[in-house]
């Protein structure tokens, strides 16, 4: 009878981690499957809960990394880690030490502020290298780099 707890666990991190889609829950479905099997040799629930947790922790610890890292590879860029990258024009003189500075981005006006303390003037080709807030830190695109 153990055995239908671990199949009933083992499904329902299978459900949530369908439903979540980020490598929460597989690690212990993992573990639970094991389980099922240890569930039909001995009927020590101590023994199956050792193993249980023993199992879902060495994937959770050893295969994690290796799964997230291949996963998120592909993963696409949303929002405003899209935006990086991305190549706008200066509207007003970016100055950090003067705190001034704005972009024209996506059609959007941005506070802007330059990554290598330079003055930037208006109209300049600038290229977004990071999104700090609500500012986003440019450098300048060169004519060389241009063409």
């Amino acid at each position: 009878m153990p055995e239908i707890v671990w199949l009933i666990i083992l499904a329902l991190c299978l459900v949530v981690e369908i439903a979540t889609l980020g490598l929460v829950t597989i690690w212990f479905a993992g573990g639970a499957l094991v389980t099922f099997f240890v569930a039909m040799i001995t009927d020590s629930l101590l023994i199956q809960v050792i193993v249980f947790l023993v199992v879902s922790l060495l994937l959770l610890f050893f295969t994690r990394p290796i799964a997230a890292k291949y996963f998120n590879s592909r993963r696409t860029k949303t929002n405003v880690d899209s935006l990086v990258g991305e190549q706008c024009k200066v509207t007003e003189v970016i100055d950090n030490f003067n705190g001034t500075g704005t972009v024209l981005l996506k059609g959007l006006e941005w506070t802007a502020r330059s990554k290598n303390e330079a003055v930037i003037d208006a109209g300049a080709r600038v290229r977004v290298c990071a999104v700090d807030g609500v500012k986003v830190l440019v450098e300048e695109i060169k004519e060389q780099e241009n063409q």
